[in-house]
């Protein structure tokens, strides 16, 4: 909105020059997401617990430790993170860009969806909300319309392509069959942040990280200049999205600030789902699915566990792990939860150094 209301006063008074500056209206975004976190966490927390007088339902089957740890607190927080990605992306961005309405689209629906499953949990005092093929087939048609809108509004020459990482000019033309693969990015990577939101810190920092890695990929491939040097396919327009992503780096970065061990609120489905979501879009708008699977790796790892584990017991009647996803299997084992936390947090660190060193090596 900023950019819109002051970008044409420019020539007039140059001191709103500075708002045409993606950099500048990044940073921007950091903060005034962060901003509101701080300022809205408290207040919303407090409703949040008003409304759950035994806070999130916690399951049996979990690790033992959750039933005393756990107890109580409320869940839903990824309204915060909601809201302050919202007004900050509204706020900073080029409300003309229609990447940007697109990538909100998809974060406010999946986060949608994630609200009626969080809902249900608390009505019910049940771990299980909604039904597993309802939350699939309503995320799969969020994905498909919001697909065909990205596949509308991008380049002629790059609206059904995928390109392959470490192989400069290379574009596979997928077709029709692009639809499919893209509402599976978006569907998988908001179900993979929610299999890893298990202990307290453990998805919002890797969600941070990547979101920080795609504001840098956003700018990066929709600049003519470094997307040529780079040798990465320029995508016109996708430079806005760097805005939404810093607003999703303040926005993680002030929920920690309530989720740090010990959590005062859960992000909850509300808040996995939409995250999840939001870093799936970004990747299919610029054109980086598969250098996602390695920034977000960690999400890859837990959601491979939980695929292993039942696939070995409905085959062997055998279990891989001790639980899973994969962190409550180092629970089980003994493992404090911070280490856990901290230790995951660092193997995030180094998968995204690893997915953003794919942009040099060409």
């Amino acid at each position: 909105m900023l950019f819109n209301l002051l970008v044409p006063l420019a020539d007039e008074h140059i001191i709103f020059n500075v708002f045409r500056y993606l950099t500048f209206r990044s940073g921007g975004a950091v903060i005034t997401a962060l901003l509101i976190s701080f300022a809205l966490g408290p207040s919303v927390i407090a409703w949040l617990k008003s409304k759950q007088r035994e806070g999130q339902p916690i399951r049996d089957d979990g690790p033992e430790s959750h039933l005393l740890t756990k107890q109580g607190t409320p869940t839903m927080g990824g309204v915060l993170i909601l809201m302050a990605i919202a007004i900050s992306t509204l706020l900073w961005a080029d409300l003309t860009n229609g990447f940007v309405w697109a990538i909100l689209f998809v974060t406010i629906g999946f986060g949608m969806i994630g609200f009626g499953d969080d809902y249900l949990k608390l009505t019910r005092r049940s771990s299980k909300g909604l039904p597993s093929r309802f939350k699939f087939l309503a995320q799969i048609a969020i994905g498909t319309a919001a697909t065909l809108w990205i596949v509308h509004i991008s380049p002629e020459q790059m609206q059904t392509h995928l390109a392959i990482p470490l192989l400069k000019g290379v574009l596979v033309n997928l077709g029709w069959f692009f639809v499919a693969f893209a509402v599976f990015v978006m569907v998988g990577a908001s179900n993979a942040v929610n299999l890893t939101d298990g202990l307290d810190g453990l998805a919002i920092v890797p969600v941070m990280i990547a979101a920080g890695c795609f504001a840098l990929i956003a700018w990066l491939v929709g600049n003519t200049v470094f997307a040529g040097y780079l040798q990465v396919h320029y995508v016109a327009g996708t430079g806005e999205l760097a805005v939404f992503c810093s607003a999703l780096v303040g926005a993680s970065l002030g929920f920690l600030w309530f989720n740090a061990p010990p959590a005062m609120v859960f992000m909850g489905d509300t808040g996995s789902l939409s995250c999840g979501g939001a870093l799936g879009g970004v990747a299919v708008i610029t054109k980086h699915e598969l250098v996602l699977a390695i920034i977000g790796g960690l999400f890859v790892l837990e959601t491979i566990s939980v695929i292993v584990q039942v696939a070995s017991f409905k085959l062997t009647g055998r279990r891989i792990f001790r639980m899973a996803p994969l962190h409550h299997h180092f629970e089980k084992q003994g493992w404090a939860e911070p280490t856990i936390v901290i230790r995951f947090w660092i193997i995030a660190v180094i998968l995204a150094l690893a997915g953003l060193s794919t942009l040099k090596l060409r």
